[in-house]
């Protein structure tokens, strides 16, 4: 079931999450004082200025200012949508997301409802494939066939291998009972319509490989041939939860099989990833009939400091190479690598680990050429550099490419490489290939505006909820004439009533036109020991009680004393006894 999610049950959620293990899940931290620290993985740096905070629940970099607690860290490592993240986080913990039944306009189901209602189509067709492969008539066909390629029952239950029968409405009688249901498996191409209007299942006689999302949900399908035929590998096309460029053939079983990732093998072909996941090798994908995206080397080079590209070394697996290093460029960062290894003639990895097994292969991998190498390799195929049109040629070719590297060590060592190949002196190249301009580094969001007592009191509020116990809630204080005040007094008000940390009190204004000033207050540098947080916030409040008795009297003061009464005149004495007093 979609629809809205209860800010209660999101509340609960970030209570119940450990921001600590969250992080460590993507990025590998090392314990510093009472907190955690790592290198950023949202921008490149050499020390780290990532630290996780678990009395706050809060993550912060110092260096470009990325900040959040677990949601924002998942929304923001992992790509995801705020409902998508909330999904991921509920998983993590295990527990099911609830929603409330909500309605658009015209009481037409919410965009969330249809989604989810795909994702739930999608899962049923996978079990139905695999249910196939186990009951159909022609199973032992099927099976043999498996097994002819090397594969075990387990590996095939692990990657939920199925069978599309050849029959042309096997899909569309399981699932297209009604017009609404038929309509959304066109929509989501399992079946598919011809000029004539004829509507026909899209997989018939073929392997099914699910395609599982960075969240485990099955987005698509491949679908392999058994005997001879063309395509031999057929692959969903693009739906409204399914998109190529963004998706990894075996990249959930990889994060489910390792905690932290060494490396991963960048390959071509779902056999590839089930073959050596069969051999023991568990830390293989494959893209999905295109090559490696920038967004798909973003979430590799996120989750995993090496990324190996191994590819059959025909032209269409070295152009592959080339556009997957081209991609790769830009996201070169201090502390990842990427290297290439291109199979014989013939081979592929799915017969080269069923020829050589695990250690033949791994040991092939050792091989693997360094980016450097391949990239000059590549450039100068074709080039005559013993003269100075080829000498301005390769200049030409990696001018370019190079200006894209913003890592200085990996440019350096690119520059290094060429300036050998030409015969100069590093230096001299400078001019030709000048470095790319530097994107501005986000200024510390700690270093905010001039503080005044009431944003004083505000981010220590929020760094330190509990204060909220502290001291009773004066509502009056709304009427202060300072900036934020009523912001204040609500906030005083969560945390008075209820046990909260940094990322719980920060998530109820997530939205809100006040969340991005209240998520810079939470990065304030106070400078105030911790034993005299206290103190300090106990003197800043009677300041604020102080300076609203002192406006209210002045307002008493400032009418027409004709319009004064008794009232006002008690009110005045007090207010003048009170401040006499502090």
């Amino acid at each position: 079931m979609a629809g809205l999610i209860p800010k209660d049950f999101i509340q609960d959620l970030i209570a119940r999450a450990d921001v600590v293990e969250v992080v460590d899940s993507r990025v590998r931290l090392k314990k510093a004082g009472r907190n955690y620290q790592a290198c950023c993985p949202f921008h490149n740096e050499k020390s780290p200025s990532f630290t996780v905070a678990p009395d706050k629940q809060f993550y912060h970099c110092f260096g470009c200012g990325a900040h959040g607690n677990a949601l924002d860290f998942l929304m923001e490592y992992d790509g995801l949508e705020f409902p998508d993240a909330v999904e991921e986080l509920a998983a993590m913990l295990g527990v099911e997301v609830i929603r409330e039944q909500t309605a658009g306009r015209g009481g037409k189901p919410v965009d969330k409802q249809q989604q989810a209602d795909d994702y739930a189509l999608m899962e049923d067709c996978a079990k139905f494939f695999a249910a196939q492969l186990r009951s159909h008539p022609d199973k032992a066909r099927v099976i043999d066939y498996l097994k002819g390629r090397g594969l075990s029952g387990q590996t095939v239950k692990d990657f939920d291998i199925g069978y599309a029968p050849e029959a042309w409405d096997t899909v569309m009688k399981q699932f297209g009972k009604g017009r609404d249901a038929e309509s959304q498996l066109l929509a989501l191409k399992m079946i598919t319509e011809n000029d004539r209007g004829r509507r026909y299942d899209f997989f018939r006689d073929r392997i099914m490989f699910p395609i599982r999302d960075r969240r485990g949900r099955v987005v698509g399908f491949g679908g392999r041939v058994l005997d001879k035929g063309e395509p031999k590998y057929l692959n969903s096309p693009e739906t409204r939860i399914f998109h190529k460029g963004r998706e990894l053939y075996g990249f959930w079983q990889v994060k489910q099989a390792h905690k932290h990732i060494d490396s991963v093998v960048l390959v071509e072909g779902y056999m590839d990833v089930v073959a050596l996941a069969q051999h023991g090798v568990t830390n293989a994908v494959a893209s999905l009939g295109t090559a490696a995206t920038t967004e798909h080397l973003q979430l590799l080079f996120r989750h995993t400091p090496v990324v190996i590209c191994c590819f059959d070394g025909d032209r269409a697996g070295r152009d592959a190479a080339w556009r997957a290093l081209e991609n790769a460029l830009p996201l070169l960062k201090d502390g990842v690598d990427m290297r290439f290894l291109f199979l014989p003639d013939g081979q592929d990895p799915d017969s080269l680990v069923q020829e050589q097994g695990k250690a033949g292969f791994e040991a092939q991998l050792e091989q693997a050429k360094a980016l450097t190498d391949y990239f000059f390799e590549h450039l100068l195929d074709n080039i005559d550099i013993s003269s100075d049109a080829g000498k301005s040629t390769l200049v030409g070719k990696a001018k370019p490419l190079i200006g894209q590297v913003a890592s200085e060590f990996y440019r350096d060592l690119m520059m290094n490489r060429l300036a050998q190949i030409l015969g100069r002196d590093p230096s001299q190249l400078q001019q030709l290939v000048p470095a790319p301009a530097k994107t501005a580094v986000k200024r510390d969001q700690s270093q905010g505006p001039k503080m005044t007592p009431m944003l004083r009191a505000m981010g220590l509020l929020v760094q330190y909820p509990y204060l909220g116990k502290t001291v009773d809630v004066h509502e009056e204080l709304v009427d202060l004439g300072m900036e934020g005040a009523k912001v204040f007094v609500a906030l005083h008000q969560q945390c008075h009533t209820h046990s909260l940390t940094t990322a719980q009190l920060l998530e109820q204004w997530r939205d809100t036109r006040f969340a991005e000033s209240l998520n810079r207050l939470a990065l304030w540098q106070h400078g105030v020991l911790e034993e005299n947080i206290e103190k300090e916030f106990a003197e800043t409040f009677l300041f604020l009680i102080d300076s609203y008795l002192e406006q209210r009297l002045q307002k008493l003061q400032s009418m027409n004393p004709a319009q004064l009464d008794r009232t006002h005149l008690s009110e005045m004495d007090r207010l003048l006894k009170l401040l006499k007093r502090r």
